[in-house]
């Protein structure tokens, strides 16, 4: 079944894809060291695996351990030369200074939160946070006795300030959320933050690249490098960039003491998948735009959580600090349909791979009703919800899978008798 998709506006698409294309020349020269004097030099570092690090003097392999905040080599679990280079180029794409790489995502999320906070301290998080970021902070924190609380993700300033505590230490915001996609206001939380002596933490997976969490107050900048940087899903791991030594030497110190390192192998992966990503997204983020802008015309949908669309929480905030958008948005469907609806239109889908993760070249579908745990009311709440990613594929031939599956959703409420 053959389906047209409407052209997308040549603005909106400017706007869309102009952070990637940016970013692109950047990122073939980032994290790598330049020809010198007569020796040759490979585009890609290799890959150095190894524990044990011999030094000709007991004076010089003194000096390397005093050295550890600069990511000297002195022995495997602090760290390897092609980690190195990858923190080297994420720290540079985030705006930052310094970065640690860590084995997943949930670690890049879970270690701030170990390195900046302490018992008797309150963190405060947004209730659209990454779910195992949530559970680490009611089974892990909680347990160590860090107080925690959620804030609604497009909360005003006044109930923001109400949510503070004399001890808050820490802010967590993920902007956009990765099930219900809202903006947060980052200058307001920064501002917060720094009013009250806290921390600011940003995830910013979706937004790598397009995005400066330094530029709008945040201590800690937070990346699940296992998405977009490495990019054929078939690497495990995240890092946490920082700008400010104060913030860096606490969060170096933690990884340190926790082990809290990425394998050789999965850094050369995401170091690789890093050199395109910018070539990746710009062709990906265009065909989600084309997407999202079509699916607003089926009558099956309420509502397109794409940030770079009006009908998005926060979009006047993605408008205002994000020079690009990313592939990943969310779908909530009329009231009218139920969870066994969506699952047929899911089931039904040919070009849809089901899966959790994102960021690759492949095309994702994944619902986020009845999972998600929420302190307020989601944007989703009232409708079946789900999320999409779009792959490489040709966006015509997933415009024409989504219309058989949403064309078997509406079939499937018909046949229960359902006007």
């Amino acid at each position: 079944m053959a389906v047209s998709i409407p052209p997308v506006p040549e603005a909106l698409l400017g706007r869309v894809v102009r952070g990637w294309r940016d970013l692109s020349t950047r990122l073939v020269q980032l994290g790598r060291d330049a020809p010198h004097g007569g020796q040759g030099l490979f585009v890609n570092p290799p890959v150095t695996r190894g524990s044990t690090v011999l030094f000709s003097s007991l004076e010089a392999m003194e000096a390397a351990g005093r050295n550890r905040y600069d990511h000297e080599l002195i022995y495997g679990a602090m760290g390897t030369p092609v980690q190195y280079r990858l923190e080297q180029a994420v720290a540079a794409i985030e705006g930052g200074t310094h970065a640690q790489v860590v084995p997943s995502g949930l670690a890049a999320c879970t270690l701030p939160l170990m390195a900046y906070l302490g018992a008797g301290d309150h963190c405060l998080l947004s209730d659209s946070v990454y779910g195992p970021t949530r559970r680490f902070a009611e089974k892990v924190l909680r347990r160590f006795g860090v107080e925690v609380s959620y804030f609604p993700p497009m909360a005003d300033e006044a109930t923001l300030r109400a949510l503070l505590r004399p001890n808050t230490r820490l802010l967590f915001a993920e902007s956009p959320g990765s099930h219900s996609f809202e903006v947060q206001d980052v200058d307001l939380l920064g501002r917060l933050a720094r009013g009250v002596g806290a921390r600011l933490v940003v995830d910013n997976t979706w937004g790598i690249g397009l995005f400066s969490p330094f530029a709008h107050g945040a201590h800690a900048s937070v990346q699940a490098l296992t998405k977009y940087a490495a990019g054929h899903s078939d690497a495990i791991i995240g890092a946490v960039s920082v700008a400010d030594p104060r913030d860096w030497q606490p969060l170096r110190d933690t990884a340190i003491q926790m082990g809290q390192l990425a394998g050789p192998d999965d850094c050369w992966l995401t170091l690789r998948g890093l050199r395109t990503m910018g070539a990746r997204q710009e062709r990906q983020a265009a065909s989600a735009l084309a997407v999202a802008l079509w699916l607003q015309g089926r009558p099956e949908v309420a509502r397109v959580l794409h940030p770079a669309l009006p009908s998005c929480p926060g979009h006047e905030y993605w408008l205002r600090d994000f020079s690009g958008a990313s592939s990943l948005f969310g779908v909530v469907f009329d009231p009218a349909f139920g969870e066994s609806d969506l699952t047929t239109m899911i089931d039904g889908l040919a070009h849809f791979g089901i899966g959790a993760s994102w960021g690759g070249y492949e095309s994702l579908v994944l619902p986020t009703t009845g999972g998600i745990t929420r302190s307020s009311p989601s944007i989703t709440h009232g409708g079946v919800a789900c999320r999409l990613h779009i792959g490489l594929e040709a966006p015509e031939l997933l415009v024409s899978d989504l219309a058989r599956g949403l064309d078997g959703m509406s079939a499937a409420r018909a046949g229960r008798g359902v006007g």
